[in-house]
């Protein structure tokens, strides 16, 4: 858009992109060209709107009642919250586990896809990345709200110190230390590594401090071959040490509970049961945001029906996989012949928890269900509701895995309901809050698709005659 300065308003200027990518299409020219991918893609970080504005205010605004609930729980004691016998693990760990779940798709998109060359990734890796370091610092909280008294957090970290006092090492709650915050550092690593070349277009675009700071955030980036031949080897190392820890941090944040003995808990079934279902709500998660990416900076051109529809594919798959595991767990109870266990999974769907229950099959497994069409699996509108019940559903599993087992497990005597608090709700709502504030501050900063990439495939679409070939199918140039 010729003429236009990044002083302008932000929504002229959203509406003009939006006409320019329809006129682009009308035209039959469904590609962008190396000058409208920088443009179209920076244009978020350069346009300041009051849309904007207005929802990192209201974020704001419930990351601060999440605060404030739990000032207050900290103040009065972990009492406020509806934790209780016998159900020691409530929202919190429901929670804790939701959000690492999450993170797993931002690895899966951009590492693995990455190793076996899938093309259309490249719109969508990066927003993958960054939802997978946000999901983690979401997640980081819990442990320490689920604590009560944080002052002690210290204690759960392994380090040399004089009180001599060493957690056991053998214990799963010590393994998920090292296993989380090792995903964090290397996932944080890669989504880093592979800003670089577009930290340093943004370099070029901006005057002043802006393009101090972004010169110095890209090292010192000239795009030589030197350097790319360098940037790709370490991008490809990166994929291959990331892509075992999709597999390994969940597997370990589900022998939080195999390694017991509680009814429901004790399965070999849990490690690749916990991480299909981290991998269909994460890519359910990235479809939530991609959606809105879409829509609110008019990134159409990029962000098609093709990339859509394969994710479509992601979550179907993994829908599959997580329903045959449901199927699995009951035919486990029933082959064991052990009365507890039998009587724990038949509580689940008829107790007082079977409304969670149907809620999670109904979202998990009925709902995905829908994408065998094509229609829907190509209908943008329809993937936001369905990866909006998706979530709902992952929600509720966690719930229904760690509330049902612990409140029905050996001795009648010792049966009990747990139902959350204003306290453990407040902080829920503080949590999405959260997370969604990092992602609004992170879109606003960086850019939410990979310029260099997309640059790359545009040009590698040109070279083999793609535009011919998918002009049928705006925007599918991968």
């Amino acid at each position: 858009m010729p003429g236009r300065t990044p002083t302008d308003g932000g929504d002229g200027l959203m509406a003009t992109l939006a006409n320019r990518i329809d006129s682009r299409l009308r035209r039959g020219n469904p590609l962008p060209t190396l000058a409208d991918a920088n443009e179209d893609i920076s244009r978020p970080i350069l346009v300041p709107s009051w849309r904007y504005a207005a929802l990192l205010s209201v974020v704001i605004a419930g990351v601060l009642l999440g605060g404030a609930a739990w000032a207050w729980q900290i103040y009065r004691g972990i009492g406020v919250a509806g934790i209780n016998h016998p159900v020691g693990w409530g929202l919190y760990i429901t929670l804790f586990v939701f959000w690492v779940g999450i993170a797993h798709s931002g690895t899966l998109i951009s590492a693995i896809l990455y190793l076996f060359r899938s093309g259309w990734r490249t719109t969508i890796n990066r927003a993958a990345e960054a939802m997978t370091i946000f999901a983690v610092m979401t997640a980081g909280l819990f442990p320490l709200i689920h604590l009560g008294r944080v002052w002690y957090a210290y204690w759960l970290f392994p380090y040399p110190s004089q009180r001599m006092i060493w957690p056991d090492f053998r214990s799963p709650l010590v393994l998920d230390v090292f296993a989380v915050s090792t995903y964090f550092t290397v996932s944080l690593i890669f989504w880093y590594t592979g800003l670089i070349p577009d930290l340093a277009a943004l370099r070029d675009r901006f005057r002043g401090w802006k393009s101090k700071l972004y010169g110095t955030l890209s090292l010192g980036w000239q795009g030589t071959v030197r350097e790319w031949v360098h940037y790709r080897r370490a991008y490809l190392y990166l994929a291959g040490i990331s892509t075992p820890l999709v597999l390994s941090v969940h597997s370990v944040v589900s022998w939080d509970f195999a390694l017991s003995i509680v009814p429901g808990w004790h399965s070999t079934i849990f490690a690749p049961y916990f991480v299909a279902g981290a991998i269909f709500s994460g890519v359910a998660m990235v479809i939530t945001l991609m959606v809105g990416l879409r829509f609110a900076f008019g990134l159409e051109a990029y962000l098609t029906e093709y990339h859509f529809e394969n994710m479509a594919k992601l979550l179907l798959l993994t829908s599959l996989i997580v329903g045959y595991a449901y199927a699995v767990e009951y035919f486990l109870a029933y082959y064991s012949a052990d009365p507890i266990e039998q009587e724990s999974f038949l509580w689940r769907a008829r107790g007082a928890y079977q409304g969670p229950f149907w809620i999670m099959v109904f979202c998990n497994v009925v709902v995905p269900a829908t994408l065998w069409f094509r229609k829907i699996r190509r209908s943008i509108p329809a993937l936001f509701v369905i990866s909006i019940f998706v979530n709902i559903g992952m929600f509720y599993e966690r719930f229904v895995i760690i509330v049902t087992s612990l409140a029905h497990e050996y001795v009648p005597s010792g049966w009990g309901l747990y139902t959350p608090s204003w306290v453990e709700i407040a902080i829920l709502i503080g949590a999405f809050c959260w997370f969604y504030m990092w992602f609004l501050i992170f879109a606003k900063l960086l850019p939410t698709i990979s310029i260099a990439e997309v640059k790359e495939h545009l040009e590698h679409g040109k070279e083999h005659g793609h535009a011919e070939a998918h002009a049928g199918h705006p925007g599918e140039y991968e």
